[in-house]
């Protein structure tokens, strides 16, 4: 780890592109969950484990992946689906593979909910976010994305 002393400083290019990019994930982030919360009545959590869930091989997955790719740990992951299942939205069977640990498993109503929210969720990334960038921007964005994320999710 560098010292404090060493560390190069950011220069105000730099500064106001690393503050620029918070200022628009909080802006975007905040917008694109009111709009979820509002349209569907689910939070981002909510939206990304059902997606998660609707997605995989027999709308299922093991607790402990769904954790990883949230980026949560099990205890969270396992209380948050607790909060699911007392609406209907997902259950929590034995692992059939391995008699190990969870699976947590889309329920019916789970997908109908994730079917009605997804229309109303692109149409708010699109508004907030999407649309506003021409396709050049979009690319680079993409590009941005794919080079910081090869960079830091292997060191998670």
């Amino acid at each position: 780890m560098a010292r404090i002393e060493e560390t190069p400083w950011l220069d105000p290019v730099q500064q106001r592109a690393w503050r620029g990019y918070r200022r628009l994930r909080l802006l975007v982030d905040a917008r694109v969950a009111r709009d979820l919360a509002v349209d569907s009545g689910l939070s981002d959590p909510d939206y990304d484990v059902l997606s998660e869930l609707s997605e995989a091989s027999g709308h299922r997955r093991r607790l402990g992946e769904l954790a990883e790719r949230m980026l949560w740990s099990q205890s969270r992951m396992s209380h948050h689906v607790k909060r699911m299942q007392q609406r209907g939205l997902v259950r929590r069977e034995e692992c059939a593979r391995d008699g190990r640990g969870a699976e947590i498993v889309l329920t019916a109503q789970g997908l109908r909910v994730i079917e009605e929210a997804a229309p109303h969720h692109v149409a708010s990334v699109r508004r907030n976010l999407i649309d506003l960038l021409t396709a050049e921007q979009i690319a680079m964005l993409e590009q941005i994305a794919d080079t910081v994320v090869e960079h830091v999710e292997p060191r998670l």
